[in-house]
């Protein structure tokens, strides 16, 4: 893990920035004792919405004068962090990226189990949008 998150406290009279610290859903770093004591010292809790997150490379983002703590994210969690600071539209077009990868991340047996079920080549290649000659390779294998 590296520092791929900055946490800080949104001072008085800024727009909001980043996400929620509650937004992003649990993240490791934040039952951690150096975020737990920095989160004391803030007199601010986790919960509060003056506690915000942005991924890493996004530090010009963050006003000067707020209090800040670099923090370890695990991939997921980055993700997620992503997400969650990402305009609605971009956030939507990537889960869309994510799903169409579990989609056809096993396209292989897919097509396997659409000719034991009896659906012809041409069918197949019809309905899946593959090149005919992707499920012809399939069927030779």
């Amino acid at each position: 893990m590296a520092d791929d998150a900055l946490l800080f406290v949104l001072p008085d009279h800024h727009p909001r920035l980043g996400a929620t610290l509650a937004s992003v859903g649990p993240l490791e770093c934040a039952e951690t004792p150096a975020v737990l004591g920095w989160l004391h010292a803030q007199g601010t809790p986790a919960s509060s919405s003056r506690i915000r997150i942005v991924p890493a490379g996004s530090e010009d983002l963050i006003p000067e004068d707020a209090e800040r703590l670099p923090v370890p994210l695990s991939e997921e969690e980055t993700v997620r962090v992503a997400q969650a600071c990402a305009p609605e539209h971009v956030t939507d077009m990537e889960a869309e990226l994510l799903s169409f990868r579990d989609t056809t991340q096993d396209w292989q047996s897919l097509v396997h189990r659409a000719l034991a079920a009896g659906i012809s080549t041409p069918r197949i290649a019809q309905l899946s949008g593959l090149a005919p000659q992707d499920v012809i390779q399939i069927v030779n294998n």
